[in-house]
């Protein structure tokens, strides 16, 4: 599922206010022009919190190419600044002010102007300031735009009276929603979207003198005022200025209630007046307006109320308030009901354009404008991939949330939004929450009760933000390590992903959605159906992609017994939504070739819905109904018939909308297919308490990022590591010992947590709350030197320590051929060469996929596979120094090279360097008497799979395994590798008389 944070979007330009260019002669009296920018290098490219012009963007392509370039018609001095960019989710560039400098003082000039070299693209630009707050990335966002529909230079004037608020993208709340221009931090330009160009820019500076009779603005607390039934609403009217200053002329602002869908005397008593801020008011100064909704006997529908204002001698508010009397008396709104009298009841009454909406989902970065919400009847929002409030603190993300759903209350039934989040490891957008391993580390677990209290944990910091839906667990089965998603599957083999299904438990509660409602649970989804683990190595047409989001070919039975298997645990575990995959399907001897999943019919209706009888929804991936082939409306109308119940359309809301209500009207999509959508979607706001509880509870709120969380974690991190090798018992370590420490991965918690953390393709470095494994290691008690490449002197030390392995990537920017590999980085092989060529070594591989090391394999004394342990590194560190045993085991065949991939569990041809279900053990006595020993271990076994006694069976397999490796030791051939990879798929199925047969043949094969 592709998710990007959303700072600008073509939907958003197109509503943003028109400026003024330049031209306008100086008065006498102005100031000076106060520069910005003059880019002849006295700003330095630099992120904050320096001084500093920095790119950004929603994916590695699309932060934009900048550099300062000689111009002979430079507008002022020889430079300017220059950039190349083709962008496909959105890209632009910043400059911030030095966080550790006073904020600049604009509030004396008329706005800010600036040269641009037109191209005339017919484009919009976007040009944001920043206003207030603690620095340039936590302050308010004021935001206009300019067309470039012109060519060579021209001078942008933009008054600072043109600038709109940005709602969308904000410390939440806004720090006081008033351009006061006395600390300000600096602009940002949001470049087009869908073309490739080049911009030139020049002379960033203030101008002209402040506009008093312009400056001073009226706004109201809200835009939205729900009021029972009888009750009376308060809409507080605040006049404020740019500046702070006092109003220098009276401000008046008449009153009337007017308009709306209530009837006046009958529903609410109707007011009329005038309230003046005399001059000399202060800034902030506020009044209050009360209207008072009348009580009847009658149940009904919400109506509205709005609050007509007219300002003289000020701005007026963008939006004209509204008071909502709550709807109330009708059924739906009966919690006593079963919920689904209360779904018959509310779809009933709905109308089409009601019911479309409810099957529309946006990005919330993406809304033109809250008010869309209530306009549009939008059934849900999400954030993508680091599409967070600013600042990014749980706060926030609930008052964000609850500020949409206070938009959802102007509708007519009052339908609460389901607002979702990938929370693939936890609440992975959310700094200083509790990081998990990804999947495929939990998969190495194989705990699967630890499994559901990660989930668990996920849940309740979760829903502590306002937010009711996880797009997890990802229930694909991985088959080619090349693909960039790898880490999202809890392994290559089927019987290994269902026995993680647990994690539904821990993040829904019981089956029949009866803790939904709870404040520490949400609604999971079982994504992406179905194969998108099977797809193969070059089918991808998805731009440099290689693998993700290509086909997969199969058989019916390789279809059922690996890609489906799943899916059925899922639904019968009682999982409340499913996302299709982006990738096709072709199934052998079909007929059909390879057909998008969002368009499959056969699959979706015909297997998940009607013969596995899933009762949930269907949520659609990011965009993904744009891959179908043909026009748009035919994309609609295949999908939503093919079983989609909703659509997760993040830019297009308005269009999809549109087209899905013409398609009904046109019969091409049967209105009883929407009704069935509808009823599917609210079954679940029921379920979770939204209609009773559409706001936060942020009651659980103190345990994100809790002691007591990230206990979870750091055990997860601990039973994820799989020892590979351990020659001399090197590990564990001891306290008393000298340790050095190196490579790329030892002391970065950003590459330790890996992809889908903070931003959708994660970073390197400190972006999040958490130990790294060095800071683990030191606070075990360890005597650790720490030379990251390694070029401290290494005598006198009696262990290395050597963590290396992948930076962060997701989904298909991660695949294999599209710049990554396989292969350690040079640098993290030098520093393996030089630590483990002068001591005794231990290597880590901290990486979302196995990594080849190859020949170096004989010089590497003891070799962990540590995949992405999240924020807790002292997990790690617990197994290093002894205080738990390694006791995780490979979730995929390690390859002894790329071109043995795909290689898996079963394969008639097995050769791996370790195989599927490998992993030595410390602390543990391994069972001595070879096949004597064997031999009654096979006993137990088939005495439990008499007696069913599974535990007992459990128990001899894992004491069987642990002889037979011991006796292996790193002598795998393929006689050895092939049996022992197979029991621990045995081992999983239940059938454990055969597992240890399976491990008896590869102890006599040895």
């Amino acid at each position: 599922m592709r998710r990007t944070a959303l700072l600008a979007s073509a939907a958003l330009l197109t509503g943003l206010l028109p400026l003024a260019t330049a031209g306008a002669a100086a008065g006498a009296d102005d100031p000076a022009p106060v520069a910005v920018d003059t880019f002849e290098g006295e700003v330095p490219f630099a992120n904050p919190p320096a001084d500093g012009i920095f790119p950004w963007g929603s994916d590695i392509d699309d932060p934009p190419q900048l550099a300062l370039t000689a111009r002979s018609d430079a507008p002022e001095g020889t430079k300017v600044l220059t950039g190349s960019y083709d962008i496909s989710g959105y890209g632009g560039f910043t400059h911030d002010f030095a966080y550790a400098q006073p904020a600049h003082d604009w509030s004396a000039h008329k706005g800010i102007r600036f040269w641009w070299d037109g191209q005339n693209n017919a484009k919009k630009v976007a040009f944001e300031i920043k206003d207030g707050g603690a620095n340039g990335e936590a302050s308010e966002l004021w935001t206009t735009s300019f067309t470039d529909d012109f060519t060579g230079w021209k001078q942008i004037e933009i008054p600072f009276t043109d600038f709109s608020y940005r709602t969308d993208y904000q410390p939440v709340g806004g720090i006081d929603q008033v351009l006061g221009l006395t600390r300000m931090w600096g602009y940002a330009v949001t470049l087009p979207v869908g073309v490739k160009g080049q911009f030139t820019m020049d002379d960033v500076e203030l101008y002209g003198k402040a506009d008093q009779s312009l400056r001073a603005s009226v706004m109201t607390d809200s835009a939205v005022y729900p009021v029972k039934e009888g009750g009376t609403a308060a809409v507080k009217v605040s006049v404020a200025t740019t500046g702070s200053a006092p109003i220098d002329e009276p401000v008046t602002v008449a009153y009337e209630s007017a308009g709306g869908t209530a009837e006046s005397g009958k529903d609410y008593t109707p007011i009329k007046g005038e309230l003046t801020f005399p001059a000399g008011t202060a800034s902030g100064t506020s009044r209050t307006i009360q209207v008072s909704a009348l009580k009847d006997k009658s149940a009904e529908s919400a109506e509205t109320i709005p609050l007509k204002l007219t300002v003289i001698g000020a701005k007026a508010p963008a939006e004209t308030p509204q008071v909502v009397i709550d709807a109330h008396g009708l059924p739906y709104l009966d919690p006593k009901l079963p919920v689904r009298k209360r779904v018959a009841d509310l779809v009933s009454r709905m109308s089409l354009e009601e019911k479309a909406g409810q099957m529309t989902q946006a990005e919330r970065g993406a809304l033109t404008a809250q008010g869309d919400i209530a306009r549009y009847d939008l059934g849900s929002l999400l954030s993508g991939g680091g599409s967070t409030p600013t600042p990014n603190t749980a706060q926030a993300w609930a008052n964000m949330i609850d500020s949409f759903q206070l938009r959802a209350r102007a509708t007519r039934f009052q339908i609460p939004l389901i607002y979702g989040v990938d929370a693939v490891h936890g609440h992975n957008n959310l700094v200083g929450s509790t990081i998990m391993p990804h999947n495929i580390g939990i998969g190495a677990t194989r705990d699967p009760g630890l499994a559901r209290k990660a989930g668990a944990v996920t849940a309740a910091e979760v829903r502590a933000t306002g937010i009711p839906w996880d797009f997890a667990p990802c229930l694909c089965v991985t088959r080619d390590e090349r693909w960039g998603r790898s880490y999202e599957s809890f392994g290559e083999d089927p019987a290994l992903v269902k026995s993680m299904e647990t994690i539904i438990q821990g993040l829904q509660g019981a089956a029949d959605g009866k803790d939904l409602k709870d404040d520490d649970k949400v609604l999971a989804t079982a994504k992406h159906f179905v194969g998108d683990g099977g797809t193969a190595y070059g089918s991808s047409t998805m731009g440099s992609y290689t693998i993700d989001q290509g086909v997969t070919k199969v058989t019916r039975q390789q279809l059922e017994a690996i890609h489906l298997s799943p899916y059925r645990t899922a639904v019968d575990r009682g999982i409340g939504s499913v996302m299709p995959s982006y990738s096709s399907l072709d199934i052998l001897g079909d007929g059909r070739g390879p057909v998008k999943m969002h368009a499959r019919g056969d699959m979706i209706n015909g297997v998940l819905k009607d013969r596995m009888g899933f009762d949930g929804f269907v949520i659609s991936d990011w965009a993904a109904i744009d891959q179908i082939p043909g026009d748009y409306a035919s994309d609609v109308r295949t999908s939503i018939n093919a079983g989609l119940d909703m659509i997760m359309v993040p830019y297009a809301y308005k269009d999809f909308r549109t087209t899905l209500i013409d398609e009904v009207r046109a019969g091409r999509i049967g209105e009883s297919r929407v009704d069935d959508a509808v009823a599917r979607i609210l079954t679940q706001k029921f379920k979770l308490g939204l209609f009773e509880k559409p706001y936060a509870d942020t009651t659980g709120a103190s345990g994100i990022g809790s002691p007591e969380h990230r206990a979870v974690a750091r055990q997860a991190a601990a039973e994820s590591q799989v020892l590979l090798k351990n020659a001399g018992g090197v590990l564990p370590l001891r306290k008393s010992q000298k340790v050095y420490v190196a490579g790329s991965n030892a002391d970065d918690i950003g590459n330790q947590t890996g992809g889908w953390t903070i931003t959708w393709q994660g970073s390197s470095g400190p972006i999040t709350d958490g130990t790294t494994i060095l800071e683990g290691m030191r606070r075990a008690g360890g005597d650790v030197t720490y030379s990251k490449d390694a070029s401290a002197p290494t005598g006198g030390y009696d262990v290395g320590v050597v963590v290396v392995g992948e930076t962060p990537y997701a989904e298909g920017v991660g695949d294999v051929g599209n710049g990554n590999d396989l292969e350690l980085s040079a640098a993290d092989k030098a520093a393996v060469d030089k630590v483990c060529g002068a001591m005794k070594c231990v290597v880590l591989t901290v990486s979302g996929r196995p990594q080849l090391v190859g020949d170096r394999l004989g010089s590497i004394d003891a070799l962990v596979a540590s995949w992405l342990p999240g924020t807790e590194g002292d997990g790690v560190a617990d197994v290093l120094y002894g205080k738990r045993a390694f006791t995780g085991q490979l979730p995929v065949t390690w390859p002894k090279s790329e071109s043995q991939l795909p290689i898996n569990v079963g394969d008639t041809s097995y050769d791996p360097q370790f195989p599927y279900g490998w992993g030595l053990t410390t602390l543990t006595k391994v069972p001595a008497g070879g096949t004597s020993a064997l031999k009654v271990l096979a006993l137990v076994a088939e005495a439990a799979d008499r007696t069913g006694a599974s535990e007992a069976g459990r128990a001899a397999v894992t004491k069987a395994r642990l002889l037979v490796q011991q006796k292996l030791g790193s002598t795998l051939t393929p006689a050895t590798a092939k049996p022992f990879a197979d029991a621990d798929h045995l081992l999983l199925t239940g059938r454990y008389a055969a597992a240890v047969a399976k491990l008896k043949e590869a102890y006599l094969a040895s």
